[in-house]
């Protein structure tokens, strides 16, 4: 059914939570009225402060997602969270369970939180997630909190997604072998270190410092990501957490690395769009005589498969003719053609 996207907006700016969420399944269900929705929220967003937070399961990364809101509720800003949990291979449903650690805010107006699947989206993040986060941005949200699935060591997508990064870790997650390999340690603008009342917090924040160390290059002036230890399910630790990102705030505005980084965030989100509509298009080919015809020249030898992707994106992208539906060869395939034929 179609929906009044002008008014939808409208009523998502005055705090709606109905309308939030209708526009924010528009995005997940890649509507038909996707390119509208994102075209009247264009000149809203921009102002929201995007962190991220990621780590291993179990380092309490909810948790700490609930205690910041309390700590941005406290000082009057708007908060949105995106809660991204895994979808099943076999089922493709999600528990969407984030939201239980965060009961404490469901009655907060001042507080938006939606749950959202990865779908088979890899990286810890949803696809959806860049439109996501632009809705909460576009209705008024001062800070947008981007919870990631427990991430392994290579998922490490909210990186490019978020202004700030901060990577939570726990005692007993591992000694400094695996704190050195994991890739996720390479993302933080801020450690945490949770769960800081367990033995062996303090023997983690020193080996956490020291691979750091090891790997930083930095010059004066650089930010150095800081380390901090909390007990999120008590609060303690809470604020200094949200002191050392108010501090990467400001650095960032003040070297101009965050103007730098949400343009190639939007450059990124740019690329996909792209990327995603030419493999549809593509996918639309199976079966077409001219991707038939592209693979029978490559079988008798008188085409490369690099050419024939050539010629393909360059039929779907109106650059030149689409390829020959005949089998013959266009003009300038001789050039490319195997030396011996």
């Amino acid at each position: 059914m179609k929906v009044d996207v002008p008014s939808l907006v409208e009523q998502a700016r005055q705090g709606r939570p109905r309308a939030v969420a209708r526009l924010i399944s528009l995005v997940e269900g890649a509507s038909p009225q996707l390119r509208e929705v994102m075209a009247a929220l264009a000149p809203l967003a921009g102002h929201a402060y995007v962190v991220g937070l990621t780590g291993s399961p179990g380092v309490g990364k909810s948790t700490s997602t609930s205690a910041l809101v309390s700590a941005y509720r406290r000082a009057g800003k708007r908060v949105g969270v995106l809660a991204v949990d895994p979808s099943s291979p076999f089922s493709g449903g999600a528990l969407l369970g984030d939201r239980v650690r965060m009961s404490d805010h469901a009655s907060d107006p001042g507080v938006y939180i939606r749950s959202m699947a990865t779908r088979g989206h890899l990286g810890g993040l949803a696809w959806s997630a860049p439109q996501a986060i632009r809705v909460l941005d576009a209705a008024g949200c001062d800070v947008v909190l981007v919870e990631t699935v427990g991430v392994g060591q290579s998922e490490v997508e909210i990186a490019s997604q978020a202004d700030t990064s901060v990577v939570l870790l726990a005692p007993g997650m591992g000694d400094g072998i695996q704190a050195a390999k994991a890739g996720i340690l390479e993302i933080g603008d801020v450690y945490v270190v949770n769960k800081a009342d367990r033995d062996g917090a303090d023997a983690t924040a020193r080996e956490l410092n020291h691979m750091l160390g090891l790997g930083e290059s930095r010059g004066p002036g650089d930010w150095r990501p800081p380390i901090v230890k909390t007990v999120a399910a008590r609060g303690e630790g809470v604020d200094e957490v949200v002191e050392a990102l108010e501090k990467h705030r400001a650095w960032m505005e003040e070297h101009g690395v965050l103007a730098g980084r949400r343009t190639a965030r939007a450059a990124r989100e740019v690329e996909t769009i792209a990327v995603t509509a030419l493999r549809e298009r593509i996918a639309d080919l199976h079966g077409d005589r001219r991707l038939d015809a592209l693979a029978e020249r490559i079988t008798a030898g008188r085409l490369d498969p690099y050419a024939a992707a050539d010629e393909l994106v360059a039929g779907l992208t109106g650059d030149q003719g689409p390829a020959s539906g005949d089998g013959d060869p266009v003009p300038g395939d001789e050039d490319r053609a195997p030396a011996g034929n």
